[in-house]
Order: C-alpha cells, then structure tokens, then sequence
C-alpha cells in the first residue's frame, strides 16, 4: 500500500475540516420567505454582463453561509462561506453573466443556524443586455474642504478591480486635483484635467503625454472650470466663475459654495484660443454647468438672475437653458428655457445629456449650484420630446448627484451619500430605452466589507471607454513646465 505524502495528507484534512464546517444545506433546508441581509444590497437590480463579481456579505446570523448563483444556460456557482464573506471567483462569474446576456440570475442564500439549514428568499437579479463601459475616472479625497492633501485621480476597470492611479497630488506638490474630462468622440484618446496651486493649470492628455495651459488671458476676468467637451473633439465648453464659500455651523451642511459671477467661454483646442460665448444680455445672469447635445449643435446651461454684492445664498435658484451653436463659427444663438426649476422653489446643477440626446438628467435642490452638502438633492431626468421631468427611481433621502453616462446610453453613474449621509459613494443604474432608472447598486469591491471601512469620498464619476496610461515622471515635468498661454479670441 503506497502511502500519501505528508503534504497532501494535509492538504486533504484540512480541505475535509473547512467543507464540515462549511458544508452543503442539500435538500434539508428550512424554506423561509424572509429576504436575506446582504452588505451591499446587490438584490433586484438590472446588472451589466461585464461587472466585476459583486461580492458582498450576508448579515443574517448563522455558522454558517452557502451561496448558489444559477441562470438558463451555464453552471451554477456555488460559494461557501463561515464568516458570511460571499466572494465569487471572477472567471465563472463572467463566464455565467456572458451566457445569459438579458435573463436572469438567480441567488439562493442559506444560512446554518443551531437547527440546521435555512434557505432565504431567493433573489433575482436581470442581466442587461447591454455592456457598460469599461471604465470609469474619479477623485478620491476625504470628505471635508480644509486642505488638499491626499487628492487622487484615479482610474477604475469595472470588469475588474484593478484601480490605478492617473495623477496623485503628492506627486505635484499637493496641489488640488480637479475637473477632469473625457473627449469621448471614439477616434480619439484625450482627456483632461484641471491644477489649483503652485503648479495651476489646465493639462490635456494625448497619446501618453500631458500639455499644460493656462486658459485664462488677461482678458478673461475669471478662471475656467465646468469643462465639458464638443462632440467634434474641436472644443471644450468652460464656464468662468467667481466663486465664494459660506460655511455653516449646521453638522448636516458644511459649506455652501456660490458664484458671485459666472459666465460661459469656449475653447478651440486647435487654434489654442478661449472666448467669451456672447449671449444676449448675459450681463443679467449668471451661467454655469455647459452641456453638449449629442450632435453639438445646442449648448445647455444652467442660469440663474445675477446677484450683487450683497445677496441671501439661500434665494438664488438656476433654470435649465440652451442655445444654437454654430459650429464653424463658434457662434450660438437665442436662449431657450428649456426647463425652470426656480418656479417650484428648486434649482438646477450639473446636466447630462444621453448619447442619444433624448433624456437630459440634472441634480435637482433647493438653491444654490453646488449641491454636494444638500441632502434634498436628487436627480431628475427631462424628455426633450415633451418637456415632462420625471423624479427618477434611483434616488434616496441622502445627496444624489454628479452623475454620468455611459457611452451607449443604457448606465448612469451617479455620487451618492446614502451610505451614511457624509461620505460619497458611486452608484450605478440601468436606464431603459423609455429613460427609466432601475435600482441603483454600489460600485463592487473585491473586499464586501470594502465600504464599511474606507473613509474617503467618491466624487465626479465620469465613464470612458479608453484606458489613461500615464507615466508619472510625464506628469510632473509637464506640471513644470511653462504653460502654452491660450490666445484670447474676444466675444
């Protein structure tokens, strides 16, 4: 008889030690109609085919936790567990979602108790037909305003969890990170974010290599921030604002940010050169938060009465505007109001036109422009064929707000503080062909208790459908370098 080496013996114990611990609940189970506690609540949702594995966390008690994952076509995935720590190994995982593109993924949860097995209600989750983009670019900062030590850049692949890093500002003497956008024409990779401090400036990435500008000329009163890029790939929309801060003694609202001023500029990217977009008595209002339509042929806005130098913040409200832009002239047209806000006491921040230019979705809140302390902010999504604004389903009693779309129209990421009411945190919905919203899910994490124990704040989520591949040594010889000073074009 030829005996086993120790090793394998070994190996062979304690694999038999972790299954008698773990063990199958087979068909002993007790039958419940009571839903399991999961962290995070990934349960009747819409899920994209190419997630990361959305690990999470039954909280239920027990000694013991066994997961099933089945759908029509493929193998089941079968996941056992002794602290309740549900994680799926990736490879079946993809392979399951892939094969079932626009059915159903059923979870079966049991959880072992002194008694034996008990079989929760079993969750049913729809996998979307449609991909969502591979990536996706935030910052990540503490969730406070005193200083701008540790702010990140970073990039995230949502088929994966691998992170990277595309700028950190130790790197850049702590200067502040912020502003970023994507060119998302599809023949091009560009990208763009924008430097406060010793090292400001504006830097455009290109084919691996940033180019530092200053955007703002002795003609231009105030700096340029809001960017958003012109379909063409030609432009990008800035607004030019003076800004101040209030803060408050309130535990619930920190700091309110206001504009004193603000107005629209463009910049030509090929001509090096900004101007002031000249709107018809643009000297009564303030404009800020530029949005494209998908064709580039509108220019949304959001506008609010000029203030003086004394004013309540608290009463300044923004309505949702556009105007005609001619493209080869760099000229737009008549304001229209597309959507007054003011008129219900609300006010408008940060709208997102879908790819196909029939949904513009806004963060609706009670005043102001800056609605990242405002717990009553939600988001609202308008049908530019009727005009009808909708409250939409993936909202929650906590700030919901910067959002962005996914390149084919069918995902909005969002930031939202719903966790616990201080730090942000990326959500994800479906959004059906008709704008409807599914329930929202958390950003998954390898770790389920990742967000239980992480203390910084996600914000400005913005989808691409290109990798930023930066060398850092580039970054911080282009942040020293001269910027190339963009040209003033006038009105």
């Amino acid at each position: 008889m030829r005996l086993l080496p120790s090793y394998i013996f070994s190996f062979l114990i304690a694999l038999l030690i972790l299954f008698s611990c773990t063990g199958d609940p087979g068909k002993k189970a007790v039958v419940t109609d009571e839903p399991p506690s999961l962290n995070p609540d990934y349960s009747g949702t819409v899920i994209p085919y190419n997630i990361a594995p959305m690990n999470f966390r039954i909280e239920n008690e027990g000694s013991a936790f066994f997961a099933r994952f089945q759908s029509a076509n493929g193998k089941a995935i079968e996941v056992r567990s002794r602290n309740g720590n549900i994680t799926i190994p990736a490879r079946l995982w993809s392979r399951l979602l892939e094969e079932n593109k626009g059915g159903e993924l059923k979870i079966a949860l049991f959880a072992r108790g002194p008694e034996g097995w008990t079989k929760f209600r079993t969750i049913t989750n729809t996998i979307a037909a449609e991909p969502i983009d591979p990536f996706i670019t935030y910052r990540l900062l503490y969730p406070g305003y005193e200083s701008w030590k540790e702010i990140f850049i970073k990039q995230r692949n949502l088929e994966s969890f691998s992170e990277r890093s595309i700028i950190e500002n130790s790197l850049v003497e702590e200067n502040c990170l912020n502003c970023h956008s994507y060119n998302n024409t599809g023949n091009t990779e560009s990208f763009m974010v924008h430097m406060r401090g010793s090292l400001g400036g504006t830097y455009f990435y290109n084919d691996g290599n940033f180019l530092k500008v200053n955007l703002k000329p002795e003609e231009l009163k105030n700096g340029a921030v809001y960017p958003r890029w012109h379909p063409s790939g030609k432009y990008v929309a800035f607004s030019s604002n003076k800004i101040v801060q209030q803060f408050h003694s309130a535990l619930n609202k920190k700091v309110e940010v206001s504009d004193l001023e603000s107005s629209l500029v463009l910049y030509d990217i090929e001509k090096n050169e900004i101007m002031e977009l000249s709107l018809p008595e643009k000297e009564k209002y303030m404009d800020t938060y530029p949005e494209w339509s998908p064709d580039g042929n509108y220019l949304y806005f959001c506008r609010a009465p000029a203030v003086g130098e004394v004013f309540h913040y608290d009463s300044v409200r923004y309505d949702l505007c556009r105007v005609p832009f001619d493209q080869a002239a760099r000229l737009t047209g008549p304001v229209e109001l597309i959507y007054k806000a003011s008129a219900i006491g609300k006010s408008v921040s940060f709208p997102r036109i879908s790819p196909e230019g029939y949904n513009i979705v806004i963060t609706l809140h009670d005043y102001g422009c800056f609605p990242i302390w405002h717990k009553e902010a939600d988001l609202v999504s308008i049908d530019l064929r009727t005009m009808t604004a909708t409250n939409m389903v993936l909202n929650s009693d906590f700030t919901d707000s910067y959002h962005s779309w996914s390149s084919n129209g069918r995902w909005l990421a969002f930031s939202s503080k719903r966790t616990d009411g201080l730090t942000a945190r990326f959500f994800i919905s479906h959004i059906d062909s008709n704008g409807n919203s599914s329930k929202p899910f958390i950003m998954p994490q390898k770790d389920p208790a990742f967000y239980d124990r992480f203390l910084k704040s996600f914000n400005l989520p913005e989808f691409s459908t290109f990798e930023v591949d930066v060398n850092p040594g580039k970054i911080l010889k282009s942040a020293r370098s001269k910027a190339l000073q963009a040209k003033w074009a006038g009105d």
